[in-house]
């Protein structure tokens, strides 16, 4: 199933409907290969829909993480970036220094959530690993861990 079939199956659950506001989004979404802001949603989907607003925005990223299409994550910063959410969990490493976000997966978290589930009978329905330091090139460089 691809995005957008998945999109609309999600949608219709929520009784919702896939809009071509949303429909762009998801495209943005799916083109970027970074893990964007509002903000940086926003102004390439004006690129394509001088009239779509930054509520529109809000509104369908608010909606898309509700239904669990997209994912936040804060990447070190003040500000959530999104990305679809994969058939793989995955989670974060940003470095201080350049900003590279590096994705990794860790089975480790996975059984942690998994006993958590067996053990206390915790129903987990999201986990989100981000770590936050510098990359191999950037503490090469001289950057020590003080800063």
């Amino acid at each position: 199933m691809d995005s957008k079939e998945r999109l609309t199956l999600l949608l219709h659950a929520a009784n919702q409907r896939l809009t071509r506001q949303r429909l762009l989004i998801l495209k943005i979404l799916e083109k970027s290969r970074q893990h964007l802001d509002a903000e940086s949603l926003f102004h390439q989907a004006r690129e394509h829909d001088p009239g779509i607003s930054m509520a529109t925005i809000y509104r369908t990223l608010t909606l898309f993480k509700e239904i669990g299409f997209v994912q936040d994550d804060r990447l070190g910063e003040n500000h959530a970036h999104f990305e679809k959410v994969g058939d793989h969990p995955h989670h974060h490493f940003t470095c201080i220094k350049c900003g590279c976000v590096i994705e990794f997966t860790a089975p480790e978290v996975e059984r942690v959530m998994h006993r958590l589930n067996h053990d206390q009978g915790l129903v987990i329905t999201e986990a989100n690993l981000s770590l936050v330091g510098y990359c191999d090139p950037c503490s090469k460089s001289g950057i020590s861990s003080n800063e």
